[in-house]
């Protein structure tokens, strides 16, 4: 949404059923809100938003000026924010393009409020015609330092008004920004229009995933192995933006079937993260096959280092974090399968965390250590229990060799 977003990708995910992150299956506590509750007419919470103000055209030669008016945000007094975008009728209002023909709002959280992490969702009922672009997203707190795209952007809904039963789920990035934004979209069934009613928005983010949802319908998930390469820079806060734009590169202008005012209207947003006062992680020694110790080679902190069966001494070596985000870490690096095999024997060692698939892990209740890119469990080499045994995937067959406990 910063500079033209197009429908890069152009992919179409097919909806899945219910969204089921696991991240938000699990214990969660709500970090911040705004439900805009208020008296009608009144200015949204400045505590939490900030009203941006201008005419740049952002990037995209966007046609409206962002003011700082009630008259383009303001509450309902019924619990909504609406933001409406209206023809322009003063002179001095300057944009890129000559004298503004259209005000509207665009709102952030940068100063209030920023968050890595979580659920992010809003409920929205977005306006139509040729030449309107509603959007709820985000930009990463570094923005200032960094610079766009190398900050990184999610944008959780975008609705152009040429399309009035799609909206799309993208992020921007360095090498994937612009036009080059990898996203997916997601169609209403029916024919029906977004602006017909109220619909919630929604993205379920990870530090190896971020998923995004439509009335809880999962329709797109992107990981680090999506970017082609390039850096994945989902890796630290971001804040919330909504915002009515008007014209664009994308959407193109209003045309004669256009009506001004016009509204989107936002019930609520809410971001949530793991509860941090439940136990989200659990530490110790993970035991095998003859009560030996997963154990990382001579207590090396070097990438690529084996991991190996050693009789239990305590040592930091033989000292697992299970993490919620799917890691299992010893000496500030994660457990994780060679060049990311998925085959049988592939081996298995100490890495640098980068959020791949081959360091995703689910300790299950039958002692299962499973690679969840693999979909294959955590081996002792010939079912040895001898100190030095090198560990690999194999896939699960219940044996001795393949249970494990955490301590």
């Amino acid at each position: 949404m910063l500079l033209a977003t197009g429908v890069a990708g152009g992919v179409l995910f097919a909806t899945t059923g219910p969204a089921a992150n696991q991240a938000h299956a699990a214990s969660v506590v709500q970090t911040w809100s705004d439900e805009f509750d208020g008296a009608a007419g009144s200015a949204p919470n400045s505590a939490k938003w900030t009203l941006e103000t201008g005419g740049s055209g952002n990037g995209n030669h966007e046609l409206q000026y962002y003011t700082n008016s009630t008259g383009n945000a303001a509450l309902d007094g019924n619990g909504h924010l609406v933001v409406t975008a209206r023809k322009n009728s003063d002179s001095g209002l300057q944009c890129w393009n000559g004298t503004c023909q259209y005000t509207s709002a665009r709102l952030n959280t940068a100063r209030a409020f920023t968050q890595a992490y979580g659920r992010f969702e809003a409920r929205i009922k977005v306006p139509r015609g040729q030449g309107v672009w509603p959007a709820f997203w985000m930009l990463g707190d570094n923005l200032g330092s960094a610079g766009w795209p190398n900050s990184g952007e999610i944008d959780v809904m975008e609705n152009v008004g040429k399309e009035p039963g799609t909206v799309h789920g993208t992020i921007h990035g360095p090498g994937y920004s612009g036009a080059g934004g990898i996203g997916a979209a997601y169609t209403l069934p029916g024919g029906k229009a977004f602006a017909d009613d109220f619909h919630v928005f929604a993205v379920d983010w990870s530090p190896t995933a971020i998923t995004w949802s439509v009335d809880g319908q999962t329709y797109e998930t992107r990981t680090p192995s999506d970017v082609n390469g390039n850096k994945w820079v989902y890796d630290h806060p971001f804040f919330v933006i909504l915002n009515l734009a008007v014209g664009g590169d994308w959407p193109g202008s209003p045309d004669s079937g256009t009506s001004f005012p016009q509204t989107m209207t936002v019930d609520y947003v809410r971001v949530s993260a793991a509860d941090t006062s439940q136990p989200t992680a659990r530490t110790g020694a993970i035991k095998g096959i003859g009560g030996m110790c997963l154990d990382v080679a001579g207590a090396s902190s070097a990438d690529g280092t084996p991991v190996q069966l050693h009789g239990c001494n305590g040592a930091d070596a033989q000292k697992w974090t299970v993490g919620s985000d799917g890691t299992v870490r010893a000496l500030g690096k994660c457990l994780d399968v060679l060049a990311a095999s998925t085959e049988n024997g592939a081996a298995v060692q100490l890495y640098s965390c980068n959020g791949t698939k081959a360091q995703q892990w689910t300790l299950t209740s039958a002692g299962d250590l499973t690679n969840t890119g693999a979909d294959k469990c955590l081996d002792a080499k010939d079912s040895s229990s001898a100190d030095g045994t090198r560990l690999q995937i194999w896939t699960c067959g219940g044996t001795a060799n393949q249970k494990w406990t955490l301590g």
